[in-house]
């Protein structure tokens, strides 16, 4: 099996920097079932390439020799040549200095994305279907994979290549959890201690994706005790995405805003911001159960319309809501649901003309919201964006809520209007908008609206 990372980053030798080898040598990786060789096909000022071979003694790994249990019962077998979990192990071992993000030498170019291109070959992978595109687009890759031909014709091994700008220890990292992933294999045991490793190298990207459940479950060898561990560690957060069970008491936010109606009125107003703003294809970022949904449908003028969120089950009750798939219901062609992060591109929503968030930042740490925000306005750029959020400053009205806490215990932050003013003025600033505000509910003179509202054009 065979790994080649290449950059063309000035100077490329930088490479040799980050990987902790120098380039003119060939570094040996002694390995339990194996070996491993480091070595550089090409090293100048313009472009350098490190490459990693190993080298498996097939014999062992059937009789255990150096790896405790034998991980196949006949001899010929796939394993000392399909790129696997003994790949991501030679890679730690390898690289270990790496995946950490530290460089002693080069610390800034270690925290630096740039220009990488990855070949994995072969890498075991379904006949059918789009699962590298899933598992590695939404991480800023382009992919390209090149089915190998067998005796019978079309393998089910590929020559996979991705070609992105990221820093070199999230590449590594993306390598480690996404090459078993995709063999949904182990040579060794998987216990508790592989939830640590998901975590400990995962943690930083897998939470946000789109396809965590389907990583999580296929690196843990579909262990869903397992799997359902690791996410709860991940992405706490997916349980309060999904609503109250029902006969459970509301939401704190749901029950102080009920008696104003709040959620009704604030729907309709995003519908009429939608047509007010010409809107034909219409985005809901973080759609919940549906029910902004619901709205859009009735809506003649909304040609085509599409609910994004990170949580399974509420784009369940979301469907049966809509009645998708039934007699009467909407059209595939024209309203679908998917599942996704807010946090990474994805090219299936991308060119609508209007995206909204109703009630969504809110819910992000503050450190991922530049990111959401690089997603809609720089990546998507569509030519609306409706934001609704808090007022911070009218949960003083609230006699049920005790000073200084949030409507929502999911909340991170609730904004007063100048912080929202500032926030939104910046962007649009910065990626080429006009930004109006208004507000949502009743309205008190000094303390202003309940919901603050902006709407971005361009």
């Amino acid at each position: 099996m065979y790994l080649s990372i290449a950059t063309t980053h000035a100077p490329a030798t930088d490479l040799g920097f980050l990987l902790m080898k120098h380039p003119d040598r060939a570094h040996d990786v002694e390995l339990s079932f194996g070996r491993g060789t480091v070595f550089f096909p090409q090293a100048d000022a313009e472009r350098c390439e490190a490459a990693l071979i190993l080298d498996l003694d097939p014999v062992a790994l059937v009789r255990g020799r150096g790896g405790g249990e034998g991980v196949a019962d006949q001899y010929v077998n796939d394993r000392p040549y399909a790129a696997s979990s003994f790949l991501s192990v030679a890679l730690n071992k390898a690289f270990r200095t790496a995946m950490t993000g530290v460089s002693r030498e080069r610390p800034e170019l270690a925290a630096t994305a740039i220009p990488l291109e990855i070949v994995v070959a072969p890498l075991p992978a379904p006949r059918d279907g789009d699962l590298l595109e899933r598992l590695f687009a939404p991480l800023g890759w382009t992919v390209e994979a090149r089915r190998i031909e067998g005796a019978d014709g079309p393998s089910r091994y590929v020559e996979l290549r991705l070609a992105g700008t990221l820093r070199l220890a999230d590449a590594l990292g993306h390598l480690y959890v996404l090459i078993p992933a995709m063999d949904a294999d182990k040579h060794y045991w998987v216990g508790d201690d592989e939830v640590e490793k998901l975590v400990a190298k995962g943690g930083s990207w897998l939470a946000g994706h789109p396809e965590r459940e389907t990583i999580a479950r296929r690196f843990l060898k579909n262990r869903r005790n397992l799997a359902r561990a690791a996410l709860a560690r991940l992405a706490p957060e997916a349980e309060n995405e999904e609503g109250p069970e029902d006969g459970k008491a509301p939401p704190r936010e749901e029950a102080l805003e009920a008696p104003l109606r709040l959620h009704d009125r604030r729907l309709d107003a995003v519908v009429g911001l939608l047509k007010e703003a010409g809107a034909r294809s219409v985005a809901d970022l973080g759609c919940g159960e549906g029910r902004l949904l619901q709205r859009l449908v009735k809506e003649r003028g909304f040609e085509r319309i599409i609910g994004l969120d990170a949580s399974t089950r509420a784009l369940e009750r979301a469907s049966e809501r809509l009645k998708l798939d039934r007699a009467g219901g909407p059209s595939v062609e024209r309203l679908s649901l998917l599942h996704g992060a807010l946090t990474y591109r994805d090219a299936r929503w991308a060119d609508v003309d209007a995206v909204a968030l109703v009630e969504v930042i809110e819910h992000l740490d503050a450190d991922r919201l530049p990111t959401l925000v690089e997603i809609v306005f720089g990546a998507a750029h569509p030519k609306t964006v409706i934001v609704t959020t808090p007022n911070a400053e009218y949960n003083a009205l609230f006699d049920a809520l005790p000073a200084g806490a949030f409507r929502h215990p999911d909340h991170r932050f609730e904004w007063t209007r100048a912080q929202f003013h500032d926030w939104a003025q910046a962007i649009a600033e910065s990626h080429g908008y006009s930004v109006g505000f208004s507000g949502i509910g009743e309205e008190h003179p000094d303390l202003g609206p309940v919901t603050q509202v902006a709407v971005f054009s361009r």
